[in-house]
């Protein structure tokens, strides 16, 4: 979903675009941090922007981390599967989506008699610019 399409509050406006600047996740005390300067003032404020903007597919949250990110993909919400390769150097979140992965998962659930509600993969490891680096020293 475009951001043109949706008309976001001030709040989420400032979460959203925090997110959409940083490197890395960011958990909801950090942006809290970041945006007091703002007005933002309490963590509820954050989380209510933060559900709103997943809601309408504009944020992911990465479970491992109790982090959040902004949306690489804006379609990536009509998919059946997203996933995530977080590197542990740098904390940065690739995003990623895979029929071929989300075809396997489906049919594992299905003959195990699984209903799956949602899918959440995570990957950790070391990125490509992070083994560069590694390499070079």
């Amino acid at each position: 979903m475009a951001t043109a399409e949706v008309k976001l509050t001030k709040n989420q406006r400032l979460v959203l675009d925090l997110l959409c600047a940083s490197d890395a996740p960011m958990s909801a005390y950090a942006i809290l941090d970041q945006l007091r300067a703002e007005g933002l003032r309490a963590p509820l404020q954050v989380y209510r922007a933060l559900d709103k903007l997943i809601g309408i597919g504009l944020v992911h949250r990465l479970e491992s981390m109790n982090a959040f990110v902004a949306c690489a993909h804006p379609s990536c919400h009509s998919l059946e599967m997203v996933g995530f390769a977080i590197c542990e150097e740098c904390g940065k979140a690739l995003e990623f989506a895979d029929s071929d992965i989300a075809e396997i998962l489906s049919e594992w659930a299905g003959t195990n008699g699984f209903l799956a509600k949602s899918t959440s993969i995570e990957i950790k490891g070391t990125c490509a610019a992070c083994q560069t680096a590694t390499e070079h020293l």
